[in-house]
């Protein structure tokens, strides 16, 4: 596990998009895992100018979305089609026919849609790299507390606290969404690397519990720490109650002159 500390949002952005990036370069076939959020719209913006200025190639690239919520088409402003099309998609040259985002609008066979999902997965050969966000209760995707480890794409009711969190999203005639279709735990461990981004002082906790705490269901990114190759990317808010600062550094400073591409 690596621990790259930042200034602030904007840096940390830029840090994993470098990353992506030289990711794609390597394997121009890359199979990249998205989220969405506040925290990941830097690196969007940062993966768009690169394709832009520095012609960044996407077109063999194929992605698959961590969820989105049930009962939301693809055309509503809060919906994650509609996040990764204005912040994404529409800005690089990543063909439709590879994107890949669990549909809001299906209103029966979850389980058969979600098993679909898995295999297109399983098709593809896999995820090389996930992006991942972290919650203010330590869910990744939106895998809520007492989540199984090993749970798979699936149905989820959201927590009152996520419910809450997203209330200020949506107007006030407009019902919050309660469920969402999520990528499970142990989908998510099958990425081959992983990298997830927190910002501001409401993730320190979770950030903490996730790589200092126990390994528990309580905080799902806690998960993180049986996966042999995960970095994370955190600003100096989300990192304020990590306990070890100078040891994370040395880390990723070895890294760096062992392995000066890995980041």
């Amino acid at each position: 596990m690596l621990l790259v500390l930042q200034p602030g949002k904007d840096e940390l952005g830029r840090v994993a998009a470098r990353i992506i990036a030289n990711s794609v370069r390597r394997n121009p076939g890359l199979r990249l895992g998205l989220a969405t959020g506040s925290t990941t719209l830097g690196m969007y913006r940062e993966l768009a100018r690169l394709h832009r200025d520095e012609a960044l190639d996407f077109s063999r690239v194929t992605t698959f979305n961590l969820d989105e919520y049930l009962g939301l088409s693809a055309s509503h402003p809060q919906s994650f089609h509609h996040f990764m099309q204005h912040n994404f998609f529409s800005h690089v040259n990543i063909p439709a026919q590879n994107i890949h985002i669990p549909d809001g609008t299906i209103s029966g066979e979850y389980e058969r849609y979600c098993s679909t999902y898995e295999q297109s997965i399983r098709e593809a050969g896999g995820i090389d790299l996930q992006i991942l966000g972290i919650g203010r209760n330590g869910h990744i995707g939106f895998n809520e507390p007492t989540s199984s480890l090993g749970s798979r794409t699936r149905l989820k009711v959201l927590s009152k606290e996520t419910i809450d969190d997203n209330r200020k999203f949506f107007t006030a005639s407009e019902k919050v969404p309660e469920c969402a279709i999520t990528m499970g735990i142990g989908t998510i461990l099958e990425a081959k690397r992983i990298l997830l981004l927190a910002s501001g002082p409401s993730k320190a906790i979770p950030i903490a519990q996730s790589i200092e705490g126990p390994v528990t269901a309580s905080v799902t990114a806690s998960a993180l720490q049986h996966h042999p190759d995960v970095t994370f990317i955190v600003d100096q808010h989300a990192g304020a109650q990590l306990k070890h600062h100078d040891y994370y550094r040395r880390v990723l400073e070895m890294t760096a002159i062992l392995t000066p591409d890995r980041l």
